[in-house]
């Protein structure tokens, strides 16, 4: 299967900046899950800025 970096960087919301996974969301899902963290397009705008990958920011973000 091919890589759609190019196509996934229109909608990846990563800020971190100098991030080597921006645009491989493969790489990007499973680097996240192994520390217990969602990636930052899952998160509201705002709090992805914060860097806090956490499950639990991530209930807060959306009221869970």
């Amino acid at each position: 299967m091919e890589c759609k970096k190019e196509r996934n960087l229109d909608f990846c919301s990563c800020s971190y900046p100098g991030c080597s996974r921006k645009g491989v969301c493969c790489e990007c899902l499973q680097y996240h899950l192994k520390s217990q963290q969602l990636p930052g397009c899952c998160f509201p705008s705002d709090m992805e800025k914060t860097f806090d990958r956490s499950f639990r920011a991530f209930a807060n973000a959306w009221n869970l």
